[in-house]
């Protein structure tokens, strides 16, 4: 079966490699985004699939908007079925109609829970322990299609939004190739059903951490946002990232939030409730560190319970 496979960040790069290997699945083009300015230079740069792609020797079309114009070129590809993942834009009916066997979308989360472009992180910042995965047949709405497959993996307690996605990404490329499969066959698929939820993309205003929050609430927050778009909060005047998870201290006694202590070579900082300690830090103009690092070497200079985030 020839196959168009849509998809644009590192996430979606693992399932097009899979894609690639079945001998059955013939990956004719990819479909992906136009290069993006990244760095401090602002130098444009082709997006992870691009990269994947140009290196498995498959043709691109890259655009943001898929016109009449690409419309044309996806038909002319010869593509019986189109694989998506992370692609990042919703398509027409002209589109979906340019393969005869359809669209299959892995989305990462169990619909109709999370649609939209930051299900993980969503669902991780609602304090959610179990990830899941969905395969279903694209269609003019969002993440509103019939399901052909589903898949959960429980949540660990050292994962952020990162490892998450990446897992899914690798558990999901088999479950998007036998979905692709079931689509060839004529597979019934099923509706959606349950309460559904929206996961609209992340700003770097939603990593801000509100210290008199619940310990839980700030520990969900940072696990959601790392590593994109960041958790941080602000020492001195200046932004203070937090680009380790944090880890709830019930074992300490609360003191009043944003309070920064040294405790065993811990870092603690108060919440609404119980302390948590960090992980890693980063300061303003310095690279990651350990928060031991950070505090053995920042805290000795102040005197105990004196420096606080804001």
């Amino acid at each position: 079966m020839k196959i168009l496979y849509a998809g644009t960040p590192d996430v979606a790069v693992p399932p097009l490699r899979h894609l690639t290997e079945q001998p059955d699945l013939d990956v004719v083009a990819v479909l992906t985004r136009t290069d993006a300015p990244k760095g401090r230079k602002k130098t444009l740069t082709p997006s992870p699939v691009a990269d994947a792609a140009t290196e498995l020797g498959i043709p691109v079309i890259k655009a943001n908007r898929v016109d009449d114009t690409i419309t044309e070129q996806i038909r002319a590809t010869g593509a019986e079925a189109a694989a998506v993942v992370a692609y990042g834009a919703l398509l027409r009916r002209a589109a979906l109609d340019a393969v005869p066997l359809g669209w299959v979308n892995l989305h990462f989360s169990l619909l109709p829970a999370w649609r939209g472009a930051a299900p993980v992180q969503r669902a991780l910042m609602a304090g959610e322990m179990t990830a899941g995965a969905t395969t279903f047949v694209l269609d003019e709405g969002m993440d509103t299609g019939p399901v052909l497959r589903t898949l959960t993996d429980p949540v660990r307690d050292d994962d952020v939004a990162g490892t998450v996605l990446t897992r899914l990404a690798h558990l999901g490329a088999p479950v998007l190739a036998d979905s692709l499969r079931d689509l060839s066959a004529g597979v019934q698929t099923a509706p959606q059903t349950g309460e559904s939820s929206l996961a609209p993309k992340l700003t770097g205003a939603d990593g801000r951490i509100d210290w008199q929050a619940p310990a839980d609430r700030i520990s969900a927050l940072v696990r959601a946002v790392t590593p994109e778009p960041g958790a941080w909060t602000e020492l001195e005047g200046q932004r203070f990232k937090i680009t380790g998870r944090v880890v709830e201290r019930a074992d300490q006694p609360g003191w009043s939030s944003g309070q920064v202590r040294l405790h065993d070579r811990a870092v603690l900082v108060g919440t609404g409730t119980h302390p948590v300690e960090l992980t890693e830090v980063q300061p303003s103009g310095k690279k990651s560190m350990q928060a031991g690092d950070w505090g053995r070497g920042h805290l000795a200079q102040h005197g105990v319970g004196e420096v606080r985030f804001t």
